[in-house]
């Protein structure tokens, strides 16, 4: 059992549905855009969605492990559809991608999140491209992702 287990890492694939998560979802529009951005994260991915937690939509894995010996396992890239917006995980953060934030539309970022509340407010090809580029981070720095 790693220490991120022992510590209850809540972001852990589950055998959760995401079809009966997703419909579950109350505002129509929000449920739209994350199957849209789920689309758009599967032919990147080349990955099935899976639940990681009670709320993210995951695509991939990766293992973490830190200096300090906490080691767990992460998803390439996912999506959740919260209440005030769609959040991306976008792992690698957004150094160096200033540009294409500039290009994307109407946003905010976190250190790995990126809000939209919805779609039509975003250039969906700059959106695109972001997870493209999250998901090829991610796979050089971690070989087996």
């Amino acid at each position: 059992m790693t220490q991120a287990r022992r510590a209850g890492n809540k972001t852990a694939p589950t055998g959760a549905s995401v079809g009966q998560f997703l419909d579950a979802v109350e505002n129509s529009v929000r449920q739209h855009d994350c199957r849209a951005v789920m689309e758009f994260m599967a032919a990147e991915t080349g990955e099935a969605p899976k639940m990681w937690g009670p709320s993210i939509i995951g695509f991939g894995s990766y293992r973490y492990a830190y200096q300090s010996g906490r080691e767990g396992e992460m998803p390439l890239i996912g999506v959740s559809p919260r209440k005030q917006s769609l959040v991306l995980y976008i792992m690698p953060g957004f150094a160096g991608s200033a540009e294409l934030l500039e290009r994307l539309g109407k946003h905010k970022t976190g250190k790995s999140c990126l809000y939209i509340n919805k779609l039509d407010d975003v250039d969906n090809d700059v959106l695109c491209q972001l997870i493209r580029e999250s998901v090829g981070a991610m796979r050089a720095k971690y070989h087996s992702a």
